[in-house]
């Protein structure tokens, strides 16, 4: 364990590089070439054998040459659609691109473990998979891709290990969640058809607006009082277009929203009841509702026993009082289809400094980090890799 915080230590001026160049050459979404390629160049630089899968994804695999599991390590490659404000040597060079998600960092700290690996590659037994994935900010998300193209076979994963950046912890810090820990998502489209007309003369209009408007108050109590108490659940909208004006009242208005929840069942049901509500409620109207409701990732569930076990590594890596628990978290994730196939742990690596003014939430244009975090994190999954391996989790 000293020899891997060692190992990670020694590179880190090297990681910080990485990941400034990142940071500063970001790509949104399934356009990460650039990103690819810097992760293709520096796995050949180690001699890691590597493919490209999913047009921009990375998936590398270190062999240690004896008999034992295989553990997949996951990083993801996407930039946001988001302006940087933060004035630092680093800052995105690509206008209204950013990497406001830690994105950037999870691909720097993941070429670290994998470094770290490949160098002490006679200490585990067992194969090491390296997953630098596309497109995680935007549906149908790249890990659902790369599993169609099978980047869980040959060798077949037997448990699958990611971390993400988080701003409520500070650096130094972990935090983990047994079992159910994000939320599906779902995104909705609705328009809402009338009959435009003068603002002074309502009653010859069927007006998209007024019926916009009982509709984004009222769903929120239909959701509400049809979902169990138990099951977390979100419904928000944050998109209104309403392209009239003051005195012109506007034939249709677009709403556009998402929907998340812990629970398929419950899901499924959601889903009929909005679409239920809409229809009717606009129909009472004398108006017509155009609704698609766009199915995203599932829920992200982290297997018990994996996750403990990880977590027990954690602790001994960083000390107890770096490890906290996570509670439910209603923001998504990709790595939960991986979740669905294989047991997983995703975790989080804190990333916080309050006295230097990072604080700021992902997606956020000031978003940034603790550049400490990232010997930490590269260590991290450089440690549970080895032990996994080592300690042949049933």
């Amino acid at each position: 364990m000293n020899h891997i915080k060692s190992a990670a230590k020694a590179i880190e001026s090297e990681l910080i590089d990485i990941r400034h160049h990142i940071h500063s050459h970001p790509e949104l979404s399934f356009e990460e070439y650039k990103t690819a390629e810097l992760v293709e160049n520096y796995l050949n630089s180690l001699g890691i054998p590597n493919k490209r899968m999913a047009k921009t994804g990375v998936v590398g695999l270190i062999d240690s040459g004896k008999e034992g599991k295989v553990i997949a390590l996951r990083a993801d490659l996407d930039a946001l659609p988001i302006q940087e404000n933060n004035q630092v040597a680093y800052k995105s060079k690509h206008p209204g691109i950013m990497h406001a998600c830690g994105h950037d960092v999870h691909t720097t700290c993941l070429l670290g473990a994998a470094k770290i690996l490949w160098q002490n590659k006679d200490s585990f037994k067992g194969k090491i998979k390296l997953i630098f994935q596309p497109g995680e900010e935007k549906l149908p998300g790249g890990a659902s891709l790369l599993i169609e193209e099978g980047v869980l076979e040959n060798p077949k994963v037997d448990y699958i290990v990611g971390q993400h950046v988080m701003p409520l912890i500070d650096e130094g810090k972990v935090g983990f969640r047994e079992g159910l820990y994000m939320a599906s998502t779902d995104e909705i489209y609705l328009k809402i058809i009338g009959k435009g007309g003068h603002g002074a003369m309502p009653h010859l209009a069927i007006d998209p607006v007024i019926i916009a408007a009982s509709i984004l108050v009222d769903l929120q109590q239909v959701i509400s009082r049809a979902c169990p108490p138990h099951i977390p659940s979100v419904l928000s909208f944050g998109k209104v277009l309403a392209m009239g004006a003051t005195n012109i009242i506007p034939n249709e208005v677009i709403l556009e929203g998402t929907f998340r929840t812990l629970d398929e069942d419950w899901r499924a049901q959601a889903h009929e009841v909005i679409k239920k509500y809409v229809n009717h409620a606009c129909e009472a109207k004398g108006a017509k509702a155009e609704l698609n409701i766009v199915k995203g990732y599932p829920y992200l569930k982290n297997d018990i026993e994996l996750t403990r076990k990880c977590k027990t590594i954690a602790t001994e890596y960083l000390g107890s009082e770096n490890v906290e628990e996570l509670g439910i978290w209603m923001a998504a994730e990709d790595f939960a289809w991986y979740s669905q196939q294989v047991p997983a742990c995703f975790y989080r690596l804190g990333i916080r400094n309050k006295e230097r003014g990072i604080v700021h939430s992902v997606h956020h244009p000031n978003f940034d980090i603790d550049e400490d975090a990232i010997k930490t994190g590269a260590g991290l999954m450089a440690q549970i890799a080895i032990e996994m391996l080592n300690k042949d989790l049933k």
